[in-house]
């Protein structure tokens, strides 16, 4: 049984980053079913002043391949004699440069290590947990503004398909998708089409193709992203069924985060949104599928939460308190139930 000491990455968002070191402790016990064994004694210590996220195991090469994927991971050592430390080469998964990831810079975007934490939690909670590293899996984000989620998927080598009402949101994504392949001479397409249903225009579908490579090009390795401009509410005859491994997303509340209500206003209700939208959602997850959800504690309770995902049939998958400020007025917390 050996000791490691994880140095975690710095956070651009100050708030996230001095809660990081909790909320990595969470995610790295939640890894636990995917390894050959299991990890004791998860803690933070200070070694030479710095504190690290450490713990007790036997890690092989693979184990040390999943714990590469640790959101907020940035360099990884074995305890040789006291804090002596020996490094251990970290091996993520990172299909394309982290640019795609960190370059988008707008109001209202969900912080990047939060969206990896959200969709790591979820996909270790789902019957393709195993498939993390090999696996050619399919994220959906029912609310996914300018595609942080779907980005992230891009990254693990995933397809994507995210869903967005605000046709601005959906034209920016596809600008920067678009702009980012070009400046990285990577093959791809991208179409913005109409979609009708029963003989009308319903809604705008992008859709995009890309490979790493030109050999993976090639060799028609290519990864999908499908966005439909379209009410997340209302996706009955717009998409077929069981097309999604995961579904990730970060319910609207504050400033910048709202979901348009029957009369055409903006809600703040995270709550009544899950509601509506999960008999919409479901039929696109495959069984054994898992959903992750984040929300602001503040204006809809955990408690109502889970009491929605349990009435539409899911399991809820227990994780230590994730629970964190995110500012004055909004208190995030994250729910996963497995379908």
């Amino acid at each position: 049984m050996s000791r490691y000491a994880m140095l975690l990455a710095p956070s651009a968002n100050r708030v996230y980053a001095d809660q990081a070191a909790r909320i990595s402790q969470a995610e790295l016990a939640a890894f636990g079913p995917v390894l050959t064994s299991g990890l004791d004694d998860i803690g933070v210590t200070v070694l030479g002043g710095v504190e690290y996220l450490t713990f007790t195991g036997d890690l092989g090469e693979r184990d040390v391949a999943y714990l590469s994927n640790l959101s907020s991971a940035y360099a990884l050592f074995e305890q040789v004699e006291g804090e002596l430390l020996r490094p251990v080469e970290l091996t993520p998964l990172a299909r394309y440069d982290s640019d795609l990831i960190t370059i988008p810079k707008y109001a209202g975007k969900t912080n990047e290590q939060f969206t990896k934490l959200v969709l790591n939690l979820t996909l270790l909670a789902s019957a393709s947990a195993h498939k993390m590293l090999d696996g050619h899996l399919t994220v959906l984000d029912p609310l996914c503004g300018r595609g942080t989620t779907l980005n992230q998927a891009l990254m693990y080598g995933y397809d994507g398909i995210g869903v967005e009402i605000d046709g601005k949101d959906v034209e920016a994504y596809k600008l920067f998708l678009q702009t980012w392949l070009k400046r990285k001479r990577l093959k791809h397409t991208a179409d913005l089409v109409p979609v009708r249903r029963q003989g009308r225009r319903a809604a705008r579908r992008l859709e995009v193709t890309l490979a790493a490579s030109k050999e993976d090009h090639k060799a028609g390795a290519v990864q999908k992203v499908t966005v439909l401009q379209a009410d997340t509410t209302q996706l009955e005859g717009l998409s077929r069924g069981h097309v999604a491994d995961l579904l990730v997303a970060d319910l609207p509340y504050g400033v910048m985060h709202g979901s348009y209500d029957d009369e055409g206003g903006i809600s703040r209700k995270p709550l009544e949104l899950l509601e509506r939208a999960l008999p919409q959602w479901l039929p696109l997850l495959r069984p054994g599928g898992a959903i992750g959800l984040s929300w602001n504690t503040k204006v809809a309770k955990r408690e109502l939460a889970e009491d929605i995902l349990l009435a539409h049939g899911l399991k809820l998958i227990e994780y230590q308190p994730l629970s964190h400020r995110v500012d004055q007025g909004i208190e995030r917390d994250v729910v996963v139930a497995r379908k």
